[in-house]
């Protein structure tokens, strides 16, 4: 996979610049260039992910790591004490690292939470989604994650689907008008999510044929009668306070999606290192 195909090639010019490689020219070009061996080192146990932008990251200040050799170790489950071990030019190695496993950790640590959830979901037909709760500038690594981690994404952005929330309904003077609105737009193969938080609501959303449907914060009382009313044709996706502590009591037959925002914004921390040693002679 080439920073190309992951179009992020122009992020890392952002992320170098915050440790202004260019403010000291004289520290850069005395650098040695000599080879060394770099030993990435897993000391949590996780899902491993983001391979291609901590690779991206050194390739971006002239490395010429190749992808393909690493391609194995993406998506794997890493013990504490792994380690993966690869050369540089020193310079490089030295200056890429913390950019790098930056990347690393933040991509590595969703996918190793999202595959939580996953394994919990893996004896129902329900699919776990993330949300565009993501960091800013970060999105795209993010959501690439989430789908190393067994995951599916949502939106990429607002214009993927129109979704009508609470702020468009209390704008418009509710479901219907809100409804009309985006209707209006004659995007003729998009689609249209309500966010809907009450059985009347959901009621008025059949009547107005409308097909995908977020039940946001419903009670589990209440999630029973709204699958007892499901229509042909109609998803079902819910969202709001979902936790690893509480999805089990959410996975009912009729529910084809949880949205949770958690997979991206509160991931735990994982610890991944890298240290630099001369290359061993043969």
């Amino acid at each position: 996979m080439t920073l190309q195909a992951l179009g992020f090639k122009e992020n890392f010019a952002q992320f170098f610049a915050e440790d202004d490689l260019q403010g000291n020219g004289f520290y850069l070009s005395r650098l040695p260039m000599t080879e060394v061996e770099c030993h990435l080192k897993i000391k949590s146990d996780v899902l491993l992910s983001g391979l291609p932008y901590f690779l991206g990251a050194f390739n971006f200040l002239g490395a010429e790591l190749n992808y393909q050799e690493f391609i194995k170790y993406e998506g794997e489950r890493f013990k504490q004490g792994d380690i993966i071990s690869f050369n540089l030019p020193f310079a490089l190695a030295l200056s890429g690292e913390r950019v790098a496993l930056n990347l690393l950790q933040q991509s590595t640590r969703i996918s190793t939470f999202t595959d939580k959830f996953v394994k919990k979901a893996s004896h129902s037909n329900t699919k776990i989604l993330d949300t565009r709760k993501t960091t800013p500038g970060l999105r795209q690594l993010e959501k690439y994650a989430v789908r190393v981690g067994g995951g599916f994404n949502h939106r990429f952005s607002q214009a993927d689907a129109w979704m009508i929330k609470d702020n468009h309904k209390s704008f418009f003077g509710g479901l219907k008008p809100a409804w009309e609105y985006f209707q209006s737009m004659q995007t003729f193969y998009q689609n249209i999510i309500v966010e809907i938080h009450s059985l009347e609501e959901l009621k008025l959303a059949f009547d107005l044929g409308i097909k995908n449907i977020m039940l946001d914060n419903f009670s589990n009382q209440d999630l029973l009668s709204a699958i007892e009313i499901k229509k042909v044709g109609v998803t079902y996706e819910i969202s709001g306070g979902v936790k690893l502590e509480n999805i089990d009591q959410y996975f009912i037959s009729g529910i084809d999606a949880i949205s949770i925002g958690a997979l991206t914004h509160s991931a735990p921390h994982v610890d991944l290192s890298m240290k630099i040693k001369p290359v061993r002679s043969k």
